[in-house]
């Protein structure tokens, strides 16, 4: 297979007509070209939709009430209800499998267009967010500095709050250390230990910096909501589906509420893990359509190599006829037909990759320059795709040349050398 003479004839077969030989690789070359850029377009486009989950654990829902719809044991319809504190307790004890349970409360402030968080004579905007300790793990953020709120703060009902870099720059001078400082949050006093930064890049992303993180229970009795939840983020643990126990935790809270088992309505919740099951199903179908496609024209352009092949061998008849003459092995004639196939289906391949990746490349470059755009972010192709490509061709080669191969075997000496 590496003799020396063979490479050298095939080298001569492929030159001899060079431009027939370069639109033959030309449609293995853009059939690869096609399928490299359509998965890499496919990747940018899952970045960037995916970046709008953030890092927030993505088997989550979250959870919270709203008026009935139906009347049930001597309950009015468009009756109001509020989780409670005991309910917590109640989902760890009744559903399994569950990571996190965080109660939360909210203060809105940022689109109100009401100041509710005073230093000194800077005022702002901001959500303030009653919390657990827990919630860090639900809704990732990097503390920055100092430390996040823990269970000492939640048993000692702590005025602290952890604060975004945001809300740094609103409230303090360039360079002032904020630790061990004071905010007036509706007129209470709260001291700064820490402060955070999360990563986000979609249209909510100065909001994400501009939240206050204080203590469940420090923000109940600030704020006089005693045992009342507002909301709450529960998490199953990995490999429990939060879709699926959640029917099981409404269910829970229906019969705790006295909620009548059909008002749908009743309880309101958000399933992160099924919306980011749906986008993962559609890029997996996006995927598979820019296999498909990218295949096809990938075959064209084997189709062509083929084709052109069988046009070689015809040419090569005589000379064929005289090299089995001489006592040239079939096997050795056919070696010869499918290594000028493959060669060439490999180069143009190659090619086609080559091609492929400067244009990624290129996309990467100019999106680094201009910044991130929306919903697509960081185009690639990982080495998998590469080597399957890879293997593709070489199979592909093979294909291409084996009905030449087997056509060229078939020639009879004596009709061979008899052919002009």
């Amino acid at each position: 297979m590496f003799n020396k003479d063979r490479w050298k004839e095939i080298l001569e077969v492929l030159t001899s007509n060079v431009w027939r030989t370069i639109f033959t690789a030309f449609g293995v070359c853009w059939g690869i070209f096609i399928l490299i850029v359509l998965l890499a377009a496919g990747k940018g486009l899952e970045n960037g939709i995916k970046k709008d989950f953030g890092d927030i654990a993505t088997n989550t829902m979250f959870m919270w009430t709203r008026s009935t719809t139906r009347a049930y044991e001597g309950l009015p319809k468009g009756r109001s209800f509020e989780f409670r504190t005991s309910d917590v307790q109640a989902i760890q004890d009744n559903v399994p499998n569950l990571r996190f349970i965080s109660p939360r409360n909210q203060l809105s402030g940022f689109r109100s267009g009401g100041n509710n968080v005073v230093r000194g004579i800077r005022t702002g905007s901001y959500n303030i967010y009653g919390d657990y300790p827990e919630i860090i793990n639900q809704d990732p953020m990097t503390v920055t500095s100092g430390r996040f709120i823990n269970y000492n703060d939640i048993n000692e009902k702590r005025k602290v709050a952890v604060i975004g870099r945001g809300i740094k720059s609103d409230l303090y001078e360039k360079g002032e250390d904020v630790l061990g400082t004071y905010i007036k949050i509706q007129g209470v006093n709260f001291m700064v230990i820490g402060t955070y930064k999360k990563n986000s890049n979609d249209g909510d992303g100065e909001e994400a910096q501009k939240e206050i993180f204080v203590p469940f229970t420090s923000f109940s009795q600030a704020f006089n909501r005693g045992e009342e939840v507002g909301w709450m983020a529960i998490t199953a643990h990995d490999g429990h589906s939060i879709s699926v126990l959640k029917e099981d935790i409404v269910g829970e809270m229906k019969k705790r509420h006295k909620v009548h088992p059909e008002d749908n309505r009743a309880i309101g919740y958000f399933d992160l893990y099924e919306q980011y099951n749906r986008v993962e199903s559609l890029f997996g179908a996006l995927k598979a359509v820019a296999y498909i496609v990218g295949i096809m024209v990938l075959l064209s352009g084997i189709i062509g190599v083929s084709n052109i092949m069988l046009i070689v061998v015809k040419e090569r008849t005589k000379e064929i006829g005289i090299r089995r003459a001489l006592g040239e092995s079939p096997w050795s004639i056919k070696l010869q037909i499918l290594m000028e196939s493959i060669f060439l289906t490999i180069i143009s391949g190659m090619t086609g990759i080559i091609l492929g990746s400067l244009v990624i490349y290129g996309i990467n470059s100019l999106l680094d320059s201009v910044g991130p755009v929306d919903m697509f972010l960081n185009p690639s192709v990982s080495v998998g795709v590469v080597s399957g490509a890879l293997m593709i061709l070489m199979i592909s080669g093979l294909l291409a040349g084996f009905i030449p191969a087997n056509s060229a075997i078939r020639v009879r000496p004596i009709e061979a050398l008899r052919t002009e």
